[in-house]
């Protein structure tokens, strides 16, 4: 299992590093709407974790600290940070005070959970999916968040 999750990261990185830019909208999410990005709670075998307005698999990169992403460059070509265009919405189940920001080196604004910056993962191409928990990568393995705010380490 991990070799295949291996192979299709590497094969995923590649369809993102050498796909031009017009076709990024297919293989990255959106991760903005009207105003700021949804965040909500969704059903999973791995218990209630945290997804976006379209139920698409948040992560969390445990060597981010005090709020601040530490995922650039390659990583982020995996494992792209969920941005918005303003103030986050708490959708269902989702403590609107643990919904916060931190501005990119790219002056983007990434979705922060209990200080948590929230990423998708490549692999995961349909609400649900959560083929990146526990895949180590970047030097940390990648974490679901429960509703808590709290990284979920089994699955």
């Amino acid at each position: 299992m991990k070799r295949l999750i291996a192979l299709a990261t590497a094969l995923g990185a590649g369809l993102i590093l050498s796909a031009p830019a017009s076709s990024y909208g297919s293989t990255v999410p959106s991760s903005a709407h009207a105003g700021g990005a949804m965040v909500a709670i969704a059903k999973s075998p791995l218990g209630r974790i945290l997804v976006d307005g379209k139920g698409r698999t948040l992560y969390d990169f445990p060597p981010d600290k005090n709020g601040m992403s530490t995922c650039y460059g390659a990583c982020a070509a995996l494992w792209p940070p969920l941005t918005t265009h303003g103030k986050p919405v708490a959708g269902h189940g989702v403590r609107a005070s643990l919904l916060g920001t931190t501005k990119r080196k790219d002056g983007k604004l990434e979705v922060t959970y209990n200080h948590h910056p929230l990423y998708y993962f490549v692999s995961d191409q349909k609400p649900g999916q959560t083929t990146g928990q526990g895949v180590k990568q970047f030097g940390a393995p990648w974490w679901v968040i429960s509703a808590a705010g709290k990284e979920i380490h089994h699955g």
